[in-house]
């Protein structure tokens, strides 16, 4: 698993991380069942504070994406095999737009005018 993150950025860095974890899933590198580093670890690798780490890993479990297991550390929920799914979805939905002509942006709001509606 590769965790990003860039310290440059306005983004706070729990919110890199917890991105970073997010894009992992999305793309299959990571999926349901699968152990992440303990915090302790990525603080270490990233150069962060550990408390960056475990409030990334907390938003994480917030949204399901994660569970927190006592002495297993944080898990992939079963979650995980349906954002796969919906980045497969997205990635065609992305294809269709481009071949209409939409940019990122047009095909971005029409996307979060249909969650907000939903």
């Amino acid at each position: 698993m590769l965790l990003r993150i860039d310290p440059d950025s306005a983004a706070p860095l729990y919110d890199q991380i917890a991105a970073s974890v997010r894009r992992e899933v999305a793309v299959g590198r990571l999926g349901a069942g699968e152990r992440l580093p303990s915090a302790r670890e990525v603080a270490e690798a990233l150069d962060v504070n550990l408390h960056t780490v475990l409030k990334a890993y907390q938003l994480l479990r917030d949204e399901g994406l994660l569970e927190m297991r006592r002495g297993r550390g944080a898990v992939v929920s079963s979650r995980a095999d349906a954002l796969a799914e919906l980045r497969s979805e997205a990635e065609a939905l992305a294809s269709r737009g481009r071949a209409l002509g939409l940019g990122p942006e047009a095909l971005a709001a029409l996307v979060r005018a249909a969650a907000e509606e939903s």
